[in-house]
This record gives structure tokens, C-alpha cells and sequence, in this order.
């Protein structure tokens, strides 16, 4: 059976269970292109290095070498070595909120699709349903080949918006553990540059 039959046969919500489908491939391959980019923009061993140097308050040579780095994580530690004379921790804190939105956009557009196709999918079902009864309420039984077919067909609707619903269960899953990775990762360095500095302000080491 072709595509465009079985838009046909499975009724007007086909329709928007396709527009619902198109949605969720896009917004699948945007975030795919956005972790990609992460990923080539990740510098593990500059912020390890960083940690290091700002155990001797080098400031200077942290802010030169992190230079037009786009790593979000040394993006952060620049964010709270910048304000270290204020307060650190919420600045780190301000800019991982920034960054876990940006990781973050679309969620809810996935989210939804997983709730809504099943759904819309039981809808064209119902409405297939209630046109094969009337259909025989107006013929009675003389074929009732009528009547189960059109449920039958009916019951596509029901199989597509399932089928757009787990498909999208596992990206949706990818994604969140992608966030929840980058969270920890944050946190991690976030606390590791406050321990640091608050040693070096303990000893008086600070450097301007």
C-alpha cells in the first residue's frame, strides 16, 4: 500500500498526524545538529588545565588560553573567574541556567508529540468507527464487508500516531540523558573552581 493510500483510507486525521510527524523530524534533526556541535566544541583537557592553573591564581594565563573557546563549560568557569570578586557561584550558576535552556529548547514540542499522536491516532479511529455504523444504520447488513472495512481502515489512524509516539519516546529519552550528562558535568567543574578559590582566598594567594 502506498503512502498517499494510506492517507487516504485512513481518514482526515491522517492529516494532521503527518503535519505532527513532520514536526518531530525536524526538531529531531535540529538537536542532533546542536549535540554534534557541542560535542566538536568540547576542550576536557583545557578545563582540567584550567582547574590547575587556577590553583595558583593565574588568572591572566586561564583568560588567555580559554580565549574564543566555545566550550559551555569553560565558557561558565570564565564566567565565574570574571566574577570571582563578587559572587562566584552565581554567576557560574546564571550561565549553566542559560546554557541547560539553550540544551533544552524543543523538549516540550517532543514531549508533546508523544502525548498527542496516540491520541490524535484513538480520535480518527472514533470518527471512522461512528461513520462505519452509520453506514450501517442507512444499508443495514446486506454487506458487511462496508462495515469492517472501514473500521479496518479506521484503525490506521490508531497505528500511525502509536508509531509516531514510541518513535519519538527514544530521541526524546537521548536528549533528556544528553541535558542531565551536561548538568553534572557543570556542576562538577562549577564546585571544583569554588573549592580551588576558596582555598586560594584562605591563604591570601589571590591574584589580581
Amino acid at each position: 500500500m502506498k503512502v498517499y493510500e494510506v492517507m487516504q483510507n485512513g481518514g482526515p486525521v491522517m492529516w494532521p498526524l503527518l503535519l505532527c510527524s513532520l514536526v518531530v523530524l525536524t526538531v529531531i534533526g535540529e538537536r542532533l545538529l546542536f549535540w554534534l556541535q557541542i560535542q566538536r566544541r568540547r576542550k576536557r583537557q583545557l578545563m582540567d588545565e584550567i582547574l590547575q592553573l587556577a590553583q595558583n591564581g593565574d588568572w591572566q594565563t586561564i583568560k588567555e588560553k580559554s580565549n574564543g573557546c566555545d566550550d559551555h563549560v569553560i565558557r561558565m568557569l570564565n564566567v565565574g573567574i570574571l566574577h570571582r570578586d563578587y559572587d562566584m557561584g552565581k554567576a557560574m550558576e546564571a550561565e549553566a541556567q542559560q546554557v541547560v535552556k539553550k540544551m533544552s529548547q524543543f523538549m516540550t514540542v517532543l514531549d508533546t508529540m508523544i502525548t498527542v499522536t496516540p491520541l490524535l491516532g484513538i480520535l480518527g479511529t472514533v470518527i471512522g468507527i461512528i461513520s462505519s455504523f452509520e453506514m450501517l444504520g442507512a444499508g443495514g447488513i446486506s454487506d458487511p464487508k462496508l462495515v469492517t472495512g472501514g473500521i479496518a481502515q479506521a484503525l490506521i489512524t490508531t497505528a500511525t500516531g502509536l508509531a509516531i509516539s514510541i518513535s519519538t519516546v527514544f530521541p526524546y529519552n537521548y536528549f533528556k540523558c544528553r541535558i542531565e550528562d551536561a548538568v553534572h558535568v557543570m556542576e562538577k567543574y562549577a564546585t571544583s573552581l569554588e573549592v580551588v578559590y576558596g582555598k586560594l582566598a584562605d591563604r591570601g594567594q589571590e591574584l589580581p
